[in-house]
């Protein structure tokens, strides 16, 4: 198993252009082999925004990756984000 973890930090105002591009991001994998689930969700304490996919394997993550930066190449996130995000790779131990 392989788990992409991104933690967003978006920008007052621009927290809905920022979900509809992780919405882009998460349907450019639908379909994908070894794809388990993906979802956009939302912290409501902090309004961080949380991208979470959850794969078969690394590799199967891998292969499916240029066809997500896709689908976000033009996104100005540096215009909706406060920073970067946090990004976690997880394998299971």
């Amino acid at each position: 198993m392989y788990i992409h973890i991104s933690i967003h930090y978006p920008i007052l105002g621009k927290e809905e252009l920022l979900i509809e591009s992780m919405h882009r991001f998460g349907k450019s994998m639908e379909g994908r082999k070894g794809l388990i689930m993906a979802h956009t969700t939302k912290d409501e304490d902090s309004n961080r925004l949380i991208g979470l996919a959850i794969w078969d394997s690394k590799e199967d993550w891998l292969a499916a990756r240029p066809t997500m930066i896709e689908a976000v190449k033009d996104d100005p996130f540096e215009e909706w984000e406060l920073k970067q995000p946090d990004v976690f790779h997880l394998v299971k131990i």
